[in-house]
Formats: C-alpha cells, sequence, structure tokens
C-alpha cells in the first residue's frame, strides 16, 4: 500500500500502482470526468501514470493551466490526425500547447484556406465523436525510425533526442501516432468544442534557411459555450489590437529597416513621456535614486555576470579595438558597476537605485509582434541593494508599489513564485535562503500566490505579477527577483556596524517591464480611449465656422497656459466630420465653439463621459479638465 497526499493535504492509502485516473474515480465521478492530467510530486504526467510510491497527487482540470496544456496538446494532435486523413502526403512538424490553445507546423501541403479548415474541423469531431483512447508507449530509437519512415521533420528530432540521451515515447489514438514527451488526455471524447483559427507561414526550427511550413493554429473548450465565449473575447481582441489601433492613433510605427525595432512618434512619445514622468513621481516618494549606465559594456563583464554564457544567443555583439562588446540586454551589471563607485556602509542600506534603461535582445522574426515582443525596449529596472535583515520588508515594499501604479490602471492581476530552474548558479542553501524570504514577505502581506516551479531567473527566485485587462487576458509584467549571486560575482560589500565587511543582498525588480510592452497593453485594455491624464490629446478645440476660429485659438491658448494637451481643428470641413474623427481618434474632449460660446465666453463639451459635457464657462472646464488630469482619474 502507498499514502497519496492530495492537494487539500489528505492522506489516502491505496494499492501501489494505482493511477491518477483511479484515484480521481474514488474521490468522485465529477472530478474523474473533468481531469486532464495529474501532477505527481511536483511533474505533471498523465493520468494513466502508474504510482509506485508515496508521493503528493493532484488532479488537474481544465481549470489547470497544466491540464489545459494536456487538454490543448491532445487536440493538437487530434488536428494531424484530421490532417493525415485529408492530406495524406503531408509532413509533421512540432504541434505545442499555447496559452489560449495550440499550433501545429505542417509540411508538404499548400496554405489552408478558411473553407479547408471546415473540413478540418469536421474530421476532427468524427474524431472527437469516435472517443479513441490516447496511449503512451515509450520506445527505441530503431522503432522510431521505422514508425516514422518518410516523416522527415520527425526523424529529425528523433534523431537529436537520442543524442541527448532522453527516453523517446510516442502517444497513438486510432491510425494516428506522434513523437511526444505528453502528457494528454485520456481519450479523444473530452474535446466537445474545437475551432481551427488562423494559419501563418513558419521556418523549420526557426531558421530562415530551412523549409517554410505552414502553421496551422487553432483552439478546443470542454464544453460549446466555453468556445462561443473565447471566440467573442477574440473578435473583441482584434477591435482592440495595438498594432492597428496604434498606427490609426498615430502612436508608433513599424518599419521594414528596422524589424523589431519600434519607432515612436509625436503623439506616441507624449503617451510614454507621461508614463515615465509618473514612473519618476512615484519611485522619488519611494526612496529611489535614479542612474543610467551604458549601452555597450566589454565582454568580461558579461561574463563576469553570467549572461555570456547563460544568454548569448540573445545579445547583439560587436567588436572594438580587438575587444568583444554586447549591447546590455540587462541594465544589473551596469548597476552593479555603479553600486561599487563608492564604499557603503550599512547606514546607507537600503540603497534603492533605478534605471529606465534601453535594452536590445534578438528575437527571432517570427515571434515579433507589435510592441509586445520586440528587439529593442525601455526597462524601468530598479535594484535594491540591502542587509539580510532588510529582505522582507523591501519585498513588500516593492509589493505595494507594483500594486499602487496597477490599481491606478485598473488591472487585477495574480502573482507567481518561480522556484529554482535547472540552468541556475550558486549554491541550493542560497536557493532555499532566498526562496524562503519571498514566501515570508508575501504571507506577511496576506497575499495568494501560485508556485511556478523551475521557472526562476538563473540567478535566483522570483515573483512574477500577471495583469489581468479589461477583456479577460493575462500579462506578465512586473517582476521581483531576488539575487544572492551577482552581488558575489561582482564583490560587492559594505562595512557592517560591526566594522567588518559584509557581502549585500540585491533585488532586481520591475514594475511596467518593458514600457514599450505596457503601452501596448495599454492600449488594448482601454482599446485606445486613455485616461485624460494619459491621453496624448486631451481636448481638441472645433470651431463651427471661420467666424470662430480666432475664439478658438484664444481659448485653446489659455488651455495651453494651464499645461493642457490642446488642439484646434479649423480645417474648412463639415463640423459632422471633424466631431467624427475627434471620436475615431478618441480624445476625451472636445469643444465645438460658435456665436453663442463666443458671446457668453463658454465652450460647448462634448466628452466621452456624458456627465461630464454640457455648456460651461472656460474657467469652469479648465478646473474640470485639470482636477481629472491632477488625480488621474480613470
Amino acid at each position: 500500500m502507498i499514502q497519496v497526499t492530495l492537494k487539500d493535504g489528505v492522506v489516502k492509502e491505496f494499492e501501489a500502482g494505482v493511477c491518477p485516473a483511479d484515484v480521481a474515480k474514488s474521490l468522485g465521478m465529477g472530478l474523474y470526468k473533468a481531469a486532464c492530467a495529474a501532477r505527481v510530486d511536483g511533474e505533471t504526467c498523465d493520468l494513466r501514470t502508474p504510482l509506485e510510491k508515496d508521493c503528493n497527487l493532484e488532479i488537474l482540470t481544465f481549470e489547470d493551466k497544466d491540464g489545459k496544456h494536456a487538454f490543448w496538446h491532445t487536440a493538437a494532435h487530434v488536428m494531424a490526425q484530421a490532417i493525415q486523413h485529408l492530406w495524406p502526403e503531408a509532413k509533421f512538424g512540432i504541434g505545442p500547447a499555447l496559452d489560449d490553445g495550440w499550433y501545429y507546423d505542417i509540411g508538404g501541403v499548400e496554405p489552408f484556406t478558411p473553407e479547408q479548415f471546415a473540413d478540418i474541423e469536421a474530421e476532427m469531431k468524427k474524431i472527437v465523436k469516435a472517443d479513441l483512447p490516447v496511449e503512451k508507449r515509450l520506445i527505441s530509437v530503431e522503432e522510431g525510425r521505422e514508425l516514422f519512415a518518410g516523416q522527415d521533420y520527425k526523424l529529425e528530432l528523433l534523431e537529436e533526442y537520442a543524442q541527448k540521451g532522453w527516453q523517446l515515447s510516442v502517444y497513438t489514438q486510432g491510425d494516428f501516432t506522434d513523437l511526444c514527451a505528453g502528457p494528454h488526455l485520456m481519450s479523444t471524447g473530452a474535446l466537445k468544442a474545437v475551432k481551427i483559427l488562423s494559419t501563418a507561414s513558419a521556418y523549420w526550427r526557426g531558421d530562415a534557411s530551412r523549409d517554410s511550413l505552414c502553421r496551422v493554429y487553432g483552439t478546443a473548450f470542454p464544453k460549446a459555450s466555453e468556445l462561443e465565449a473565447h471566440l467573442a473575447m477574440l473578435e473583441e481582441a482584434k477591435k482592440r489590437d495595438h498594432r492597428k489601433l496604434g498606427k490609426e492613433l498615430g502612436l508608433f510605427a513599424l518599419m521594414e529597416e528596422g524589424p523589431g525595432f519600434p519607432f515612436f512618434l509625436p503623439k506616441g512619445m507624449v503617451l510614454k513621456n507621461t508614463l515615465i514622468d509618473y514612473w519618476r513621481e512615484v519611485h522619488h516618494k519611494a526612496g529611489y535614486q535614479e542612474v543610467s549606465t551604458p549601452m555597450i559594456l566589454n565582454r568580461s563583464l558579461w561574463e563576469r555576470s553570467g549572461h555570456w554564457d547563460h544568454y548569448k544567443q540573445n545579445m547583439y555583439t560587436t567588436v572594438i579595438d580587438d575587444t568583444d562588446f554586447a549591447i546590455k540586454p540587462m541594465n544589473c551589471p551596469g548597476g552593479m558597476l555603479v553600486y561599487k563607485t563608492q564604499p557603503h556602509s550599512y547606514r546607507d542600506l537600503p540603497l534603492r537605485v533605478g534605471e529606465l534603461g534601453l535594452v536590445h535582445r534578438h528575437e527571432l522574426s517570427g515571434a515579433l509582434h507589435g510592441l509586445m515582443r520586440v528587439r529593442c525596449f525601455t526597462q524601468d529596472d530598479a535594484h535594491i541593494f540591502m542587509m539580510p535583515s532588510q529582505i522582507k520588508d523591501e519585498i513588500i515594499g516593492v509589493v505595494r508599489l507594483i500594486d499602487q501604479v496597477y490599481s491606478l490602471f485598473g488591472f487585477e492581476y495574480h502573482i507567481e513564485l518561480s522556484t529554482m530552474p535547472e540552468d541556475h548558479m550558486g549554491s541550493l542553501a542560497d536557493w532555499e535562503m532566498a526562496t524562503d524570504a519571498l514566501k515570508a514577505a508575501m504571507d506577511e502581506l496576506g497575499r495568494p500566490y501560485e508556485i511556478n516551479e523551475g521557472d526562476g531567473a538563473f540567478y535566483g527566485p522570483k515573483l512574477d505579477f500577471h495583469l489581468v485587462d479589461a477583456i479577460g487576458r493575462t500579462w506578465q509584467c512586473g517582476t521581483i527577483q531576488l539575487d544572492f549571486q551577482l552581488p558575489e560575482r561582482f564583490e560587492l560589500e559594505y562595512t557592517g556596524e560591526d566594522g567588518q565587511k559584509h557581502r549585500p543582498v540585491m533585488v532586481h525588480r520591475v514594475v511596467f517591464g518593458s514600457i514599450e510592452r505596457f503601452i501596448g497593453i495599454l492600449i488594448e485594455h482601454f482599446a485606445g480611449a486613455f485616461p485624460v491624464w494619459l491621453a496624448p490629446e486631451q481636448v481638441r478645440m472645433i470651431p463651427i465656422s471661420e467666424a470662430h476660429r480666432e475664439y478658438a485659438r484664444k481659448v485653446a491658448e489659455e488651455l495651453d497656459n494651464a499645461g493642457i494637451r490642446v488642439t484646434v481643428d479649423d480645417r474648412n470641413e463639415k463640423m459632422g466630420y471633424k466631431i467624427r474623427q475627434a471620436q475615431l481618434e478618441k480624445v476625451p474632449y472636445m469643444l465645438v465653439v460658435g456665436a453663442k460660446e463666443m458671446e457668453d465666453g463658454t465652450v460647448s463639451v462634448r466628452a466621452r463621459k456624458e456627465e461630464k459635457g454640457g455648456t460651461k464657462t472656460v474657467a469652469e472646464f479648465k478646473a474640470q479638465i485639470l482636477e481629472e488630469i491632477a488625480s488621474r482619474e480613470r
């Protein structure tokens, strides 16, 4: 018999060899039917995996992230099976689960059309209705070569995995077998609602010199109503797409001459600088000092920091005076050098140092996506140097700062604590101390958090903040990373109260993350209709005719002198056209002026929020909008 500890701490006894599916069935048929996968001692696995010893067990449903991945990974196989039935000549690449579905890379076929999507979906529904068992088995290299004869991409993966010494496994459902580590659902019948979404071209293994494949995206849900809600969200997301709105609102441009390097236009710069001004304000109040470090530093620095060994594939390098240099992908090594410019005492700590540093990271061209995935961005970094006794209080301070910022924009969020990855620096004892410190801070704040095993930075564990936007999507932005390693590598010191030299502990943290990406998120969150304090153009004056232009300009000058961002639309166009144009450009306030307004010294206010409209004196309107800007009202 073995002891199985369930998620709620309850311990149950079962015969050795029992599988998670049987455990789920013993707990209730509802859980058994909803189960997608299992987590055994922190490792995700199939529901058929035998449990041979005492263990901790979680039954994962579609509500769990890893449960969704097993669900969507199975759906990817079902889609590939359907394509194999319809296009037997298809060659299969990889088909991973994503955060909201899956894709599969297919060779040997022409790009699929929307009409063919319906054929694929119909074939998938037949496979789902057949409720085929999904079964895993381990294979040898020789078996794999026989199984995947003629499937060149699978054979390449097979040989690569074998060379790395990995255990090879395949999953079979009916007449379809795929090389895969899993986990998967127990059968195809759970995929009640499926949808093919789109196609794109993708190079095999992301290499432009290799074959161009057809990448097919899809999604699936346990219920048709859930699929319908998801598709409605995708339609809303299209309307809010920051690339579309960014172009329409004149905020930024993406050019062929600089793929992944966004150009900010005048209105976009107003938006960006307004965010930066706010960042500086809240950080000044929180006791941060601001620095700026060079964009290019030599190889020895990056070797010392560990980036040359752990991150070089993502770094842009150059040679200056026969010496290797790298454009910084992160600000932290420069921050180490700033700390070392002068001696420090325990009285100086904690030392909070912020930097709005432009960093460059190489991304594959196929991964680039508007402002969300770029090759250069401004990281709102800060490094806090402290004594070990100050860790908990400093972490609490950063969490509160992040909460203050996100609350201003109306974001809800959840927090993940990411633990030690395989590719890490430093001792297990340091990692345990750092992880315990993050947990202690969160427990004192009373904030719930999820554990994300093995996803920490290579130098320390971290807290990641995932924002939820206006239509329910999540975005990982803020992070707090505790680091015992870089202070050691850079031999940072402070003089303690005992007169001896000690090593400080360091926190890396960002609030916006990438300012460019945060702007993209804000565009989509607000659908381009920014709060007044953030709007690049806050007021548009619209004179009814040429006779009223001078008065419009006079009012605009008064507002401008008060620090309000205002323009005058005195084009020789119809009123309706000018009003519609201002609405399309999401201007918060339109002030229409004609003969009556001139005579009375008033403005006719058309506001996005109806209760803020009506006829007002210039002084009344000015007081109203200045209060709205000062309070940063949403």
